[in-house]
């Protein structure tokens, strides 16, 4: 777009006014100011719902950034709401510009989703003409590569286009500070009012990227910046040189996305030949054809994957998501069947390898820090804690881990991070989960327990053994009606200041996290130990009436964990049906009956 609109009587806007106007007010002021084609004619063919869905309200900008449908309208992702952030965040960045300063720099990637591309332009372009020097990747590139230009170019912050591992009517823009971090609550915050006193199309900056490319105002970030990224994560491997058995069948899925060229050329790199692609999901591609929901979370993403290990006998699978941030395993058992790992499975087992290996050769350091998020398993504690690790603990998203990393204490050692939603990281290189540096552990401890004679299921058990038998899984209560958010809060609220007892076991310790723990920002979450040992970690949504509760069991055993989880997800669900119809919080019946269960 080469539309330039408002520069010169460019004025602040009250937040509010946007929300003022009705949805209809909103579509007609859509339908005289967009200027595409595209968008034209996705607007002439609204009905009263599709406009009351579209314009109801605006996209919601968080700690995140911004993520949602592609399409026309305040609350979908297009070039317009994207144009609308980057001025807002444009406005954030030159209001904190001290006199004197340079020019600040802001550095932007994309990923293979739809529109990416000209999402990531039309930024870039707002930016520039903003007075903003870009740098932005020229071709796709995963979602780490931004956290480290970020901090290699000595950018004031950064921007992703993508929607991580959402299905393929989704997009996004995530923003990073200069500490190559996802921003928190605060900078969000702020971000988010200096986006709400924009105006649409009356108060941003629309720059020519094009001509700001040929001006210097954009630039391409150089291939160096890409290489030195390559050369960091290939550093974290901790084989030192140990026997492996790099000649292992491994089996790679990018899903569609980014992965593709950093993880082979890392890999391969690395010794590693032996990698068979997914041809059906190899190459770039947002409609996901294969895999509607692009996650390595979901076993439905990872069935073709596991068809080529069984035709191909591959020792292991690997898969990144669209943006390569996160990873999903699979692995070949004693009896030669494939098993999914779950984060917590893979998790544990990289933190025992790593700090097996780095207490072996010395570099484990005086003091050694291990992260992870608060509802991420914590048998990892104990591993971390056997090794002469200390854990700290975050809230959930790996944003407050890289935040961690940056505040550790001189003398402080970071070794490795995990979270339950697949994100790995063992370097500080960048501040955010890497698929590429999670991908390269796994074969680097495949292979070492390879040429042992060990496979990884097998080494798992035996961390079971020495530390615990462990078992985490996360449910989601949704609460119906126009009152469901009401239901939740209250609910939520008798758990915090009223349960003593779940299934007929009592709550020996209550962590609320909303009053601030730990130097932790306040959060509405709540942690509930049980006396047998178990845990729930209860979060609930904020954009929608649905409760999210995290469960780790303990036990002695698979089958008792088993039969353990079917009694307490079905205890927890007829106690959360009773308190939803009301029933008196004081009387001990509340519970009592549904310990017999």
């Amino acid at each position: 777009m080469n539309k330039q609109t408002g520069i010169a009587g460019w004025k602040m806007r009250e937040p509010e006014k946007m929300k003022e106007m009705d949805c209809l007010d909103r579509y007609k002021q859509w339908v005289k100011n967009a200027a595409d084609s595209e968008m034209a004619a996705e607007l002439a063919s609204m009905t009263d719902d599709t406009i009351r869905e579209a314009f109801s309200r605006d996209l919601k900008f968080g700690t995140g950034g911004l993520r949602g449908v592609l399409g026309a309208g305040t609350d979908r992702m297009n070039i317009y709401t994207v144009a609308r952030a980057s001025q807002g965040l444009a406005d954030y960045i030159n209001g904190h510009r001290v006199a004197g300063q340079c020019v600040p720099s802001v550095a932007v990637s994309y990923d293979s989703r739809i529109k990416s591309d000209v999402f990531a332009g039309t930024a870039a372009a707002v930016f520039a003409a903003n007075g903003i020097n870009v740098y932005i990747y020229s071709c796709l590139m995963l979602t780490p590569c931004l956290s480290f230009a970020v901090r290699k170019l000595g950018c004031v912050a950064g921007v992703m286009i993508t929607a991580s591992h959402n299905p393929a009517e989704y997009n996004g823009y995530k923003v990073y500070g200069s500490d190559g971090c996802q921003i928190t609550t605060d900078a969000a915050g702020e971000i988010q009012r200096a986006i709400g006193a924009v105006d649409i199309f009356e108060d941003v900056r629309w720059g020519d990227f094009a001509g700001s490319l040929a001006g210097g105002s954009i630039r391409y970030i150089p291939d160096d910046v890409y290489m030195d990224y390559i050369e960091a994560v290939k550093e974290t491997s901790v084989l030192y040189g140990d026997d492996a058995d790099k000649g292992l069948k491994v089996v790679y899925t990018p899903l569609n996305g980014t992965g593709l060229g950093p993880v082979l050329r890392t890999l391969r790199e690395s010794g590693y030949d032996n990698i068979t692609v997914v041809k059906e999901q190899e190459k770039p591609d947002g409609g996901f054809p294969t895999c509607p929901r692009p996650n390595p979370e979901e076993p439905e993403a990872m069935e073709i994957g596991l068809r080529y290990c069984r035709e191909l006998g591959a020792d292991l699978l690997l898969a990144t998501d669209p943006d390569c941030d996160r990873l999903g395993i699979a692995v070949k058992d004693e009896r030669g069947e494939y098993r999914l790992l779950s984060a917590n499975e893979t998790g544990l087992l990289l933190l025992d390898f790593i700090c097996l290996q780095r207490k072996k050769h010395g570099t484990l350091g005086n003091a050694p820090v291990f992260m992870k998020t608060i509802v991420t398993t914590d048998l990892a504690e104990r591993v971390a804690a056997y090794y002469g690790l200390r854990t700290v603990n975050t809230l959930t998203g790996f944003k407050y881990i890289g935040e961690q990393i940056g505040q550790l204490a001189a003398g402080e050692d970071f070794v490795f991070a995990f979270e339950e939603s697949y994100g790995y990281l063992s370097g500080t290189y960048v501040r955010d989960k890497d698929g590429v540096n999670a991908a390269l552990l796994v074969c680097d401890m495949a292979a070492f327990y390879k040429v042992r004679g060990i496979s990884l299921p097998g080494r798992l058990d035996e961390i079971y053994k020495q530390f615990g038998y462990c078992r985490e899984f996360q449910q989601s209560y949704p609460f119906a009606g126009a009152d469901g958010m009401e239901k939740m809060a209250e609910i939520v609220d008798y758990f915090r200041n009223g349960a003593e007892q779940i299934g007929g076991v009592r709550i020996a310790k209550k962590v609320d996290y909303s009053v601030g723990i730990d130097r932790l920002p306040k959060s509405d979450v709540l942690k509930l130990e049980l006396e047998n040992g178990n845990r729930l970690v209860i979060r609930p949504s904020g954009t929608e009436p649905k409760l999210k509760v995290y469960f780790s069991l303990y036990g002695d055993g698979e089958e008792e964990l088993k039969r353990e989880k079917k009694e307490l997800v079905e205890k927890l669900r007829l106690l959360l049906a009773s308190l939803e119809k009301g029933l008196d919080k004081n009387e001990k019946d509340y519970i009592e009956p549904l310990s017999e269960c």
